[in-house]
């Protein structure tokens, strides 16, 4: 209808609005009905996990602080821990030869070694030997344990179960890697199926030369699900019917997943049944994925992808879909391989780091903690230091951590803490076409002042810096360190220095998601 210059009486207005008021209700209605944006599928299964724990609200991750306390010496090379179900308060330690160590927090560890499977065992190259162990659910009663090694006499990579009542090492299931003595994965779980898991690297070298994280038809690259608890002839295990390739022409149907470099270490949240995995990468990216139960047949995207970056040379499909990692970071820091964690899920510290994935970098020994922030996406944090060369982190039957380290060859309790940083970086972006200018305030929020200072922190894929102000900055690949000048060298406590950058980028504007100053992580404000 014409409305201008036409007379409306009262009772028709007051209809309109009526209607229009409807209306509205109706639109807020609907819009509460509407679904949020999708979610990551294990962000949004763990967010709702956390939330049926009953936990209760997280510290912030940058307020956190993990530290370790030695409480054994003398282990040779160690690389797995897993705790017995029995009653017993044990820790079992593989060692690269082919032992087995117990550890007990009243006694200490043990001089003679629960297992010796030394004359199984290559362990030449830095990194063959005896790589993994898991404990079935029923291990009180069965006295079986599994044991992942490379074997005698040419560096097959091999899953075997151990009977510890009758000493007895019994093969179940191996795969060629005589090539390279380097990327054997080894990590072994039992998930919440109930079923074996087992990763295996793609076959050492360089670049993936032989193109396994891309092909089904080798075990290379892969982890695996198998079924321990029964023999289909002629295997000694079975593959379970919902195995994502059974019945593909030409695949192994052991596969679980695919597209890995080197998945040295994986654990499930004991919460969720969610799968978290640290990836080691190739020489830009270390990647940590987690995926949500039960979600097998994915693509991790190696070697097409290095973390989140097209890797040069690499094995793309066309058309291809590939899984995305969580997190990632740059070695350059001092980092060279991803150690793997686990959910924290035990009590002690439960009101601290409840449903916070931690790990570490076998180089660095920065611990790194990652949770889902509710909106599919993750909040991350570097919250302490590891002692160095961390091979395992272990957790005991009530969920506490343990890690052994490499060399000196010690085993360290793991404690949490709240410690507020000392630091607070708030940042402004400004971005158009493929161009991006980031403000950044850094904050000296401690108690004594901060002289020399050193900015680090890592850009996305595509980001070069071009210029920066107030600040010396140097890039190596996508690592940036940010010295104070002259004139802003000194933050007395309370005060704020102010710096920037320009950068060009492929697309990806995002500003960094972390910031370390003088080598310790600050809070992130704006």
């Amino acid at each position: 209808m014409d409305t201008v210059g036409c007379h409306i009486h009262a009772h028709h207005l007051w209809r309109r609005l009526s209607l229009a008021l409807t209306a509205l209700a109706a639109a807020l209605l609907l819009i509460t009905l509407i679904p949020a944006p999708p979610a990551t599928a294990a962000a949004e299964a763990a967010a709702g996990a956390g939330a049926a724990a009953g936990e209760s609200s997280p510290v912030p991750l940058p307020s956190l602080s993990a530290t370790t306390t030695q409480v054994a010496s003398g282990l040779r090379r160690p690389t797995a821990i897993a705790a017995p179900d029995d009653g017993t308060d044990r820790l079992f330690i593989t060692e690269k030869s082919g032992t087995v160590r117990v550890y007990h927090p009243d006694t200490g560890l043990t001089g003679t070694p629960l297992i010796d499977i030394t004359s199984s065992v290559d362990e030449s190259g830095n990194e063959r030997g005896l790589l993994g162990l898991a404990l079935p659910p029923d291990f009180a009663e069965s006295q079986d344990l599994y044991l992942a090694y490379t074997a005698l006499p040419d560096g097959a990579v091999t899953l075997a179960r151990y009977r510890l009542d009758e000493s007895r090492l019994e093969v179940l299931l191996s795969q060629e890697h005589a090539e390279y003595s380097n990327h054997n994965g080894g990590q072994l779980a039992f998930g919440p199926d109930g079923h074996l898991y087992w990763s295996i690297g793609d076959g050492g070298g360089s670049g993936d030369p032989f193109d396994s994280g891309q092909r089904l038809d080798t075990l290379l690259g892969k982890i695996m699900r198998v079924d321990v608890s029964r023999a289909c002839a002629p295997l000694a295990y079975c593959v379970p019917a919902d195995n994502p390739f059974v019945g593909t022409p030409g695949a192994r149907e052991e596969i679980w997943l695919y597209g890995l470099r080197n998945p040295w270490r994986f654990s499930f949240d004991a919460v969720d049944g969610s799968l978290w995995i640290g990836d080691v990468g190739q020489g830009h990216w270390e990647e940590i994925d987690h995926i949500a139960a039960g979600q097998g047949g994915l693509n991790l995207g190696w070697s097409c992808y290095e973390g989140l970056e097209k890797f040069a040379d690499g094995d793309c499909v066309p058309g291809e879909e590939y899984t995305e990692p969580v997190f990632t970071y740059s070695p350059y820091t001092g980092g060279c391989s991803v150690i793997g964690g686990h959910v924290y899920r035990g009590e002690r510290y439960a009101d601290l780091v409840g449903g916070t994935y931690i790990a570490t970098d076998y180089c660095s020994s920065t611990v790194w903690a990652l949770r889902p922030d509710g909106r599919g996406g993750y909040e991350e944090a570097e919250i302490g230091r590891m002692p160095t060369q961390v091979t395992n982190i272990g957790t005991t039957v009530d969920g506490e951590f343990y890690v052994v380290n490499d060399l000196p060859g010690g085993l360290h309790r793991v404690s949490f803490a709240q410690e507020e940083p000392t630091c607070r970086v708030d940042r402004t972006v400004t971005s158009w076409g493929t161009g991006s200018t980031v403000d950044l305030t850094i904050t000296n929020t401690g108690d004594a002042p901060v002289n020399g200072w050193t900015l680090e922190f890592t850009l996305a894929p595509g980001q070069t810096v071009v210029s920066d102000w107030n600040t010396d900055l140097t890039q190596l690949s996508n690592t940036v360190e940010a010295r104070g000048a002259t004139h802003n060298a000194t933050i007395a406590p309370g005060a704020s220095v102010t710096m920037g950058y320009l950068i060009s980028h492929s697309g990806d504007a995002s500003p960094p998601p972390r910031f370390m100053l003088n080598q310790d992580a600050c809070a992130m404000g704006s």
